[in-house]
């Protein structure tokens, strides 16, 4: 009986193995046909080294010991009296070639400000590149080189895509040219800090620095993302990167190509990520949705009726499943096209119809200097002082209260020294003592909606009345 049992079990892991075998995929004829289109990218740039530098008594030791050994100097450093020179800067980076007439995509971060930017074929041909524009929002940059019949990729659909299918990346890791590496789809539409335009694709694809820029590849040699970033602790592969979906990429390509530049579509709103918290303490049934923090004077969102406290639910017909895939399909809006808005207001489902503006090439920052002040603190752990007449100011005129201490359940909800109290429920905050009354009223355990002011941008923090 245990012999019988040990064969089966042998001939079951037999069976496994190979289907495990049959199923894994075979990307050596992508290598082959597709990888003459991906390029190499040296970018250099001028280093300014200044003459008459004072060493150091350290790197004078430093320098006498790089001497004995016949090292002339030591890194970093300029011997006293040595002239003015520019030291070459470079970097390398992956692309792809897109069209045969020589245009080129790669990552903005690769080429952005840079001195002169080398191409060099898969067949060791080098050309000068022309940098046709760069787009940093979504990390496209387009290049050009005079060379005529090249071999092209072709371009795949990302938004087909699926979570666990194979994927191939094909670069120039650590300068090493033409270097493909495996992997699957770990997740699609990520979105990452600060980068509000891109649904990522997010790979385990191992990325490493030279990759950026290299194209991603499906099963079928059809290229579905440009490989952008990584997570890593130690600078090299984790198993966490991501790649811009080729369709995001393309049309960047093109405004490019025709405009020198993208133009996207603008509100001029501050959004925040509906959590638990706030979705009960907004009445809602789930956490969908985009919450309006803020809103710019004289901006399109001001003109068309936004409020803060808002949250758009649909834009343009688009279902707004979370905050991240509002910017997207604001961008990709055309200027001054006029889009239906649904919004949930106060538990009340309202339609707006909003003309969509054009994006400003720069945001607008702001500082606020706040000096300590001390106060007695609320139910929630707030001490509150009047706002002087430039604090005032800075909000636009409006009321709020300045927070000059802070402790228990605000401290946990993120609230900081120096923030603003405008809103509490809905409800603009008018006086320390109102803003107290309007505590009172609220239950032990429930969780409330602050909407505060902070460094130029506005933000709603849920916070649970503990007392």
């Amino acid at each position: 009986m245990i012999r019988f049992s040990c064969n089966l079990l042998l001939l079951l892991l037999l069976f496994f193995s190979n289907v495990n075998a049959i199923n894994l995929p075979d990307f050596s004829i992508i290598a082959e046909e597709q990888g003459n289109t991906v390029v190499n990218i040296t970018v250099v740039n001028d280093e300014q080294i200044n003459k008459n530098i004072r060493l150091s008594r350290e790197e004078e030791q430093l320098q006498e010991f790089f001497k004995r050994f016949g090292i002339p100097g030591f890194p970093g450093i300029t011997p006293p009296g040595s002239e003015r020179r520019k030291k070459p800067i470079s970097g390398t980076g992956s692309g792809f070639i897109i069209e045969s007439n020589g245009y080129i995509i790669t990552n903005a971060h690769v080429v952005f400000q840079a001195g002169s930017v080398i191409v060099k074929l898969a067949d060791k041909r080098e050309f000068k590149a022309e940098v046709i524009g760069v787009d940093r929002r979504t990390d496209v940059a387009l290049l050009k080189i005079k060379a005529k019949n090249l071999p092209k990729v072709t371009l795949g659909n990302s938004n087909n895509i699926k979570v666990g299918q194979w994927v191939a990346a094909i670069g120039s890791p650590f300068g090493l040219e033409n270097t493909m590496t495996v992997g699957v789809i770990s997740a699609i539409n990520r979105a990452l800090p600060q980068e509000n335009f891109v649904p990522f694709i997010q790979t385990d694809v191992a990325i490493n620095p030279g990759n950026s820029g290299g194209p991603l590849f499906n099963t079928e040699g059809h290229v579905i993302g440009i490989n952008s970033q990584i997570y890593s602790k130690t600078g090299g592969s984790m198993g966490l990167s991501f790649a811009i979906p080729i369709d995001v990429a393309i049309d960047v390509a093109d405004q490019l190509k025709t405009n020198g530049k993208v133009i996207r579509g603008w509100l001029g709103i501050v959004i925040q990520e509906i959590t638990k918290e706030l979705s009960e303490s907004f009445g809602m049934k789930d956490t969908k949705g985009a919450l309006v923090a803020g809103i710019e004077k004289k901006s399109p969102a001001a003109r068309g009726g936004l409020l803060p406290g808002d949250v758009i639910l649909k834009f343009n017909n688009n279902i707004i499943n979370k905050s991240s895939d509002l910017p997207r399909f604001v961008g990709i809006t055309k200027p001054n096209t006029t889009v239906p808005v649904e919004i949930l207001r106060k538990n009340k489902l309202i339609s707006l119809n909003i003309k969509v503006g054009t994006m400003p090439s720069k945001g607008k920052v702001a500082d606020s200097k706040i000096k300590k002040q001390q106060n007695k603190f609320n139910r929630i752990g707030l001490a509150l002082k009047r706002l002087t007449a430039e604090q005032k100011k800075k909000i636009g005129g409006r009321n709020g209260l300045l927070v000059t201490d802070v402790k228990g359940s605000s401290v946990s909800a993120g609230i900081m020294k120096g923030d603003i109290i405008l809103v509490i429920n809905n409800t603009p905050v008018k006086s320390i003592q109102s803003f107290n009354n309007d505590l009172r009223k609220i239950p032990k355990g429930k969780v409330i909606a602050i909407l505060l002011y902070r460094n130029g941008d506005t933000l709603f923090v849920p916070v649970k009345v503990t007392k």
